[in-house]
């Protein structure tokens, strides 16, 4: 086990936009595209921030890890970064054991445990659990799955007070999650939830496209766009098919049906197949009186 980092980093107060990503999955393709489009975006490094599952399903552990750690941004660890960081034996995703998503992450997990490098499980040993920042007046927490469960799965549909029960446990007003891998926006009164999708695998509508999302500040709050990333996807694929990685992924990535299709909530399993596309979404800052 490796020493653990700070728990919570804080980023400060942040007056330009910030890029958000998770679930890079091991995708280095995906990885490098993302990177070229914040350069186009003008979004240096120290803006751009991680949500955790850098590894995962794809060819390329060992080389998106050392990606991240070389890029420097602000980056929290999933329970995948934990679990390798920890020589554990599974991902830690909490799947219901001998289902298909616990056999098919069984094998992902063993080719990436063996891949990646002690010196790089150390640092994201180190990496902390959740961040927060202000933007526009609005305060931020970036967490993995939930608050209090960084392997929780939260995926868009469930009630309202499964979100509740993590935004009671903060103080924040805007909660951003990874881990699910399905980009979704959730507002509750003034505050609001935010997934940006994995990076590395789609969110199953149908298309190859992966997910991210830009934070703008504006005078009232903060501007939100989730945006899908076109990549090239078809080597990735033929990576992971040449590294015996299980096919269901590979579908996936080619924008067949999510492995984990049937574990879904009822909501994204009647959508699936469907193109996503979202419109921009304000979160305004929480208005103070003035006595």
């Amino acid at each position: 086990m490796t020493d653990a980092g700070p728990a919570i980093r804080d980023l400060g107060r942040i007056d330009e936009p910030v890029l958000v990503f998770g679930g890079v999955c091991s995708n280095l393709e995906a990885f490098r595209a993302l990177v070229e489009q914040a350069h186009r975006l003008a979004i240096p490094p120290q803006h751009m921030v991680h949500t955790g599952d850098i590894i995962a399903y794809g060819a390329d552990p060992q080389a998106c890890a050392r990606m991240l750690r070389d890029l420097a941004c602000p980056a929290i660890k999933g329970n995948v970064e934990q679990q390798l960081a920890d020589g554990a034996l599974d991902c830690g995703c909490g799947f219901d054991e001998g289902t298909g998503c616990d056999l098919l992450s069984a094998r992902w997990f063993d080719f990436a445990r063996r891949r990646v490098d002690p010196d790089l499980c150390a640092w994201m040993g180190r990496l902390p659990d959740h961040m927060y920042f202000e933007m526009a007046g609005v305060s931020v927490r970036v967490v993995h799955g939930a608050p209090r469960q960084a392997n929780r799965f939260l995926y868009g549909p469930e009630p309202d007070q499964d979100f509740a029960g993590e935004l009671d446990a903060v103080a924040e007003d805007f909660v951003i999650a990874g881990h699910s891998g399905f980009p979704f926006f959730r507002r509750f009164g003034p505050r609001g939830w935010l997934n940006t999708g994995a990076l590395g695998i789609p969110g199953d509508d149908g298309t190859p496209r992966t997910w991210y999302a830009v934070l703008t500040p504006e005078k009232t709050g903060i501007r939100i766009n989730l945006h899908a990333l076109t990549y090239d996807h078809a080597s990735a694929v033929a990576k992971l098919r040449a590294a015996g990685l299980p096919e269901p992924y590979a579908i996936a990535l080619e924008g067949g049906p999510a492995p984990n299709r049937d574990t879904l909530p009822a909501p994204l399993q009647a959508r699936a197949g469907q193109q996503l596309a979202f419109e921009p979404i304000m979160l305004e800052a929480a208005k103070v009186e003035v006595g």
